[in-house]
């Protein structure tokens, strides 16, 4: 992590959804506000007082169907490890780094509102693992909108060694690890960082991860043929399932290290690069001891309960694994202690990180599409009536006084425009553009206040008071608020989206521009932009079915008394998703619109134009537009800024 970047201080009351996506993008560190970490030491104390007073939720009792089963004081601890396993059941692919080290983000600072009753030493540790950009394995499903439980419990069992940390890295980790695949497919490229490489303590057994993160299946090759790819194995050692794996190249090139594995233990070899094996529980209840490894290196401690033991798991759980580089440091394993588990998995922090990354993209898209429609304006000699400040100081809605400013502001209109186009009205694509894409500023609006409570606000349950006398049993985890507002943009978006391909529909044609159809240059028949039409209504495809709204789902769980759920998340990845089709669909407007005015005597002297013309490919000629489309779609954060 760069040591020179921006600082967000963690408080439990201030962040923001800028602030937290400059966690996520790793353009700032996170700065722990000494008070609010006392205050979370005050609820950790508290907690523990009441629960010796009476019995709490998930502390003193079982969870969902189980909330009347009692759980022995002397096994609180362990019926915390046993809820964090049993609960990391989540599925699917593995999400990218940006949306988990937001999530990591936005736990620690709820963590710091000082409701949870958790012991700080996991908020320590959340905001660790961003300084040092790693998070841990998560997969994208398993959530209902009503706690995001797989995907806390996963990090839960992270953060206490017992599944491995991902790295995004640098290129050249990228190239000597390679992506690692941990129960889903490997993580993209995103605005974080790159690939994931596993790194500490791995989930075992036949397939598991090996150095390189390149899987090794187990049982004996077939035929005793090489493995693709490299520098030979060690040979002839027993693997799991107990068959040799023959002498030949193996993914990467790389020794393969001795470590216990299903079945018998594996000769002493090389580690590459002494890299340390974390200790952790292991094969048949054998515990690994956490000393050096071969290269002089200490080993972590594993997963470790109050009162200091190591626990001890089924044959082939958390074996211990290593694939990433030694090169940067791992957070230390934190200490389980009664009423952690429950409160860790209290929140539905990765549905709010996938919608506040949701909402910063939509914003930035919404801001570009006054540029994108100014000039479609100004393509078809539109008429600025429509956009004058008298028309919408009448109705008071925000967002469309808005989006009629920034298109006058673009085009150098002044605020009460009279008369100037071709048209006494224009179609529906111009003339109503504030109304409809106000309400999708007004709606990303809500979203942001929404997100900005969540993560700023203290939702576990039970939920300790902040004087520390009462803990209440409560629904607040229930995400109804942001599962509305997620669909809110969701629906707006879709709208204005319809109205930027009914403008690309307009630019292609004669009567509304007075030049030639669809763009075309050259012999009549020619095709010139026709295409795009069909590529913006395939993204706007995508955007429907995104709107449609997740909450009215229905789930019955855990024997009925959990009997409805929200469906944020759900929400939350249709938002993300509707967003880069927004963008395919903006991107459509914009090559049109350019071309359009590059065809006029007189283009207009603003920026957007400037901008525009002077990224985006000339020439009429019939030939492929996909990058066009493309490099449009790359300009629209720019134009955002105009």
């Amino acid at each position: 992590m760069d040591t020179t970047a921006h600082r967000v201080v963690l408080d439990g009351t201030t962040l923001t959804v800028g602030g937290l996506i400059a966690l996520a993008d790793g353009a700032a560190v996170p700065v722990l506000a000494p008070e609010a970490r006392d205050r979370a030491l005050r609820s950790f104390r508290a907690g523990r007082r009441l629960a010796a007073a009476g019995r709490l939720y998930g502390r003193g009792t079982g969870v969902g169907a189980h909330r009347a089963v009692p759980v022995d004081a002397d096994d609180e601890t362990a019926h915390g490890l046993r809820l964090l396993r049993s609960h990391a059941g989540g599925a699917g692919a593995l999400l990218p780094a940006r949306q988990i080290r937001a999530m990591l983000a936005i736990r620690a600072n709820q963590l710091l509102a000082g409701g949870s009753g958790i012991h700080p030493s996991f908020i320590d540790a959340l905001t660790e693992a961003l300084r040092l950009g790693v998070h841990p394995a998560v997969n994208e499903y398993g959530a209902v909108g009503t706690g995001d439980l797989t995907a806390l419990a996963q990090t839960g069992l992270t953060l206490l060694g017992e599944r491995p940390w991902l790295d995004s890295g640098s290129d050249e980790a990228r190239e000597a690890d390679g992506p690692a695949r941990t129960g889903g497919a490997p993580e993209g490229r995103t605005g974080g960082g790159g690939e994931a490489t596993a790194r500490g303590g791995g989930e075992g057994g036949p397939g598991g991860p090996v150095p390189g993160g390149v899987p090794v299946p187990g049982g004996p090759v077939p035929g005793g043929g090489p493995v693709p790819g490299g520098g030979p194995v060690p040979g002839g050692g027993p693997v799991p399932g107990g068959g040799p794996v023959p002498a030949g190249p193996v993914p990467g090139g790389g020794p393969v290290p001795a470590g216990p594995v299903p079945g018998g233990p594996v000769p002493a070899g090389p580690v590459p690069g002494g890299v340390p094996v974390p200790a952790g529980p292991v094969l048949e209840g054998v515990p690994v001891p956490g000393g050096p490894v071969p290269g002089g290196v200490p080993a972590p401690a594993g997963p470790v309960l109050d009162g200091g033991s190591v626990p001890v798991g089924p044959a082939g759980f958390g074996i211990p694994a290593w694939t990433g580089s030694a090169s940067r440091a791992l957070p230390a394993p934190v200490v389980l202690r009664p009423g952690d588990a429950l409160a860790l998995l209290s929140s539905n922090a990765l549905a709010l990180a996938q919608a506040s990354l949701g909402r910063h993209e939509t914003d930035r898209l919404l801001r570009a599409t006054h540029a994108v429609a100014a000039l479609s304006l100004a393509a078809v000699s539109g008429s600025a009536e429509a956009y004058a400040a008298p028309v919408h100081d009448l109705r008071p809605y925000p967002g469309a006084a808005r989006a009629a400013a920034e298109v006058r502001r673009l085009l150098g209109l002044p605020d009460r425009p009279r008369g100037g186009g071709r048209r006494v009205q224009d179609p529906y694509g111009f003339r109503a553009f504030p109304q409809v894409h106000g309400c999708a500023l007004d709606a990303a609006e809500r979203l942001r206040e929404v997100v900005e409570a969540e993560i700023n606000s203290a939702s576990e349950n039970p939920l300790l008071s902040p004087d520390g006398t009462a803990a209440h049993h409560h629904g607040g985890f229930f995400a109804a608020p942001l599962g509305h507002a997620l669909e809110a943009v969701n629906l707006t978006l879709l709208q204005t989206a319809q109205l930027s391909a009914a403008r690309l529909t307009a630019l292609g044609d004669p009567g509304l521009t007075g030049l030639p159809a669809f763009l075309a240059a050259g012999p009549a028949s020619s095709s010139g932009a026709m295409i795009l039409e069909y590529t913006a209504h395939s993204a706007l495809a995508e955007l429907r079915s995104c709107a449609a709204p997740a909450s009215v789902g229905h789930a019955v769980l855990s024997h009925g008394l959990e009997e409805a759920a929200s469906f944020a998340g759900q929400a939350a990845r249709q938002t993300l998703r509707a967003a880069q089709a927004y963008r395919t669909v903006l991107g459509c407007e914009l090559v049109a619109a350019v071309r359009a005015l590059r065809m006029h005597p007189a283009p207009p002297a603003v920026d957007a134009f400037t901008v525009a013309a002077g990224a985006l490919p000339d020439g009429t000629e019939d030939r492929p537009l996909t990058g066009d489309v493309t490099a449009a779609a790359e300009l629209l954060p720019l134009l955002a800024q105009l």
